[in-house]
């Protein structure tokens, strides 16, 4: 027998108008529909419509970890400041931790991931090569102190994840324990009812090797990501990679200072010499964690600089100030190259050995022409770091790559050593000596996939919930009358006897107008209207979603609504 929730005894209050803070549907839908309100800046109460649809998206998790041999436990979210100091993430989570000291001064942390503490617990529980391998999960509350929360649930200050850990002797066993949580993530978002794309990614400060992100599309996105329209390669422009030919560093004329006054940027280089901006080598000087870096790219592209601090998470990359020139007589700001340049130097793959450019002489107002990589000049890293435009060429392909805007829902690490290597992961081998542990992380942000799929599948009238994770599977309306009241009641009662889920508008007082636009704008996958025809024993069952109707008798409504839900 499932339950029966009335909307006359249910804390429930719709609003017509938007917040006036909501920018994307996703928050102005759930606010107005009930299914959550805002507490403080990037924090949010659950209202029963709301927790259930996060326990609906919870459940489906745990099905799904659990099929795979997952374990769920319950960690605790206020965390001692000993281990992030062990891994150095103390540090590395900058202003992003929220930071608490107890009554005896001893600091502590609100938990934005739980990396050490699992690796503690098996530390604690696992000896032997023998209790591995073990998949380890929670779903818990997360705390980062964002500087803008916004969005509603999409980018908050508190929000629920799930969180998995893999704990394996080889790195064989790693390997297949990443597949395993790649699949039953991709289960996951397709009961859920999520359009997703699984899509390559860089580590950053989790550190380790392979990673991969599960993105939604969606416009409210704040991800980027690339599509190949020709193959299958999809990634987050943060992990596209492009690969350049290099050429012959002799082929090229001798290196030609030239007097160009007043030429500080790209834009008047080109413009005074004739030439196009991609012909011109760009030169961004940033600090990483306080040393200055010169970072070279093509002239008519820009530094990503997103992109650059995950490249070299956990350094922290700033760009300098006019202070960072007071006392280096060598850098002239809108003049600076490569050539002679006494920093390290970072470069786009597109700036290849062989390539000519003109770019700054480190001189004012004078740049040079054909300065060539691997003659006048050396990289010493190459690091993709341009800002990705539509129509660059697909690493794997070569067609011309599409960009899309996507939603983050879920993010799988194969995380390798890092962590059992910080706190001594190890356990007795089979030989008999102590083998090291080596360890996967993945994420599913289960707050954030419910705000995913109202991005995905609402309309103009409000939300439409997905049948698995929508927090009833009919929604029962009562057009007025006291008598179209009772019949809703009764055929409420029968439903939920039969294993429906039943939310039903038995609200007094209130016009069939509202009671209809409040359907609309819950989103319940299915609409039973109990008006006019219910004298004559008819009632209405409108799909929500594709709006389709259709008058059928009670009986028959009953045992075609119970049999959709066995």
């Amino acid at each position: 027998m499932a339950h029966v929730q009335r909307m006359s005894t249910t804390l429930l209050k719709t609003l017509r108008d938007d917040p006036a803070d909501a920018e994307t549907a996703s928050h102005k839908l759930l606010v107005r529909a009930g299914y959550v309100r805002r507490s403080s800046a990037g924090v949010w109460t659950w209202l029963p419509l709301g927790k259930k649809v996060l326990d609906n998206v919870c459940r489906v998790v745990r099905e799904e970890m659990d099929a795979i041999g997952g374990q769920e436990v319950l960690l605790p979210a206020l965390l001692p400041k000993e281990p992030y100091e062990t891994s150095g993430r103390w540090e590395e989570y900058g202003d992003l931790l929220f930071r608490l000291r107890d009554r005896k001064g001893a600091d502590y942390l609100l938990g934005p991931t739980h990396e050490e503490i699992f690796t503690l617990t098996v530390k604690d529980q696992c000896t032997s090569y023998k209790d591995l391998p073990v998949i380890l999960y929670q779903i818990q509350t997360k705390y980062r102190d964002e500087a803008r929360p916004r969005s509603g649930v999409l980018r908050g200050r508190e929000f629920q994840m799930k969180d998995s850990y893999s704990f394996d002797t080889t790195d064989e066993g790693l390997a297949e324990a990443y597949r395993l949580h790649r699949e039953a993530y991709m289960r996951i978002f397709e009961r859920l009812g999520l359009e997703y794309r699984a899509v390559s990614a860089v580590s950053g400060a989790m550190g380790g090797s392979a990673s991969e992100e599960f993105l939604a599309p969606a416009a409210a996105g704040e991800d980027t990501f690339v599509d190949c329209p020709r193959c299958d390669y999809a990634a987050n422009t943060e992990a596209v990679t492009t690969v350049v030919a290099p050429a012959d560093p002799l082929a090229h004329g001798p290196l030609e200072e030239l007097d160009t006054p007043d030429t500080p940027t790209i834009e008047t280089l080109a413009a005074q010499l004739g030439v196009p901006a991609s012909a011109t080598l760009k030169n961004l000087l940033v600090k990483v964690d306080g040393k200055i870096t010169a970072v070279g790219v093509p002239g008519d592209r820009e530094v990503d600089l997103g992109k650059l601090g995950e490249h070299l998470a956990p350094a922290v990359v700033e760009l300098v100030t006019a202070e960072d020139f007071a006392d280096r007589p060598g850098l002239v700001r809108g003049y600076v190259g490569p050539q002679g340049l006494d920093l390290p130097y970072i470069a786009d793959p597109r700036v290849a050995p062989g390539t000519a450019w003109i770019t700054g002489a480190n001189k004012p107002d004078t740049h040079a022409r054909n300065v060539v990589c691997g003659r006048d000049f050396e990289v010493g890293r190459y690091l993709d770091v341009v800002v990705v435009e539509p129509g660059d060429p697909c690493p794997r392909c070569g067609a011309g790559l599409e960009i899309g805007r996507a939603i983050e829902i879920g993010h799988i690490f194969q995380l390798g050593r890092k962590y059992a290597d910080a706190f001594g992961l190890d356990v007795l081998g089979p030989q008999g000596k102590p083998v090291r542990v080596t360890m996967g992380s993945y994420g599913i942000g289960v707050s954030r996939a419910v705000a995913a799929l109202a991005e995905q599948t609402h309309d103009g009238a409000g939300l439409c919930w997905p049948r698995e994770v929508a927090p009833a599977d009919v929604h029962v309306v009562a057009a007025g009358k006291a008598q179209q009241t009772e019949l809703a009641l009764e055929l409420a009662g029968r439903l939920g006897e039969a294993g429906v889920r039943v939310l039903v508008d038995d609200r007094a007082g209130v016009s069939p107008g509202v009671k209809f636009t409040d359907a609309e704008l819950i989103g319940v996958p299915t609409i039973l209207v109990v008006g006019r025809g219910a004298a004559d024993g008819v009632v209405e069952l409108k799909d929500r979603r594709t709006g389709e109707r259709e008058e059928l008798p009670v009986q028959e409504a009953v045992a075609r609504l119970a049999a959709a839900v066995r």
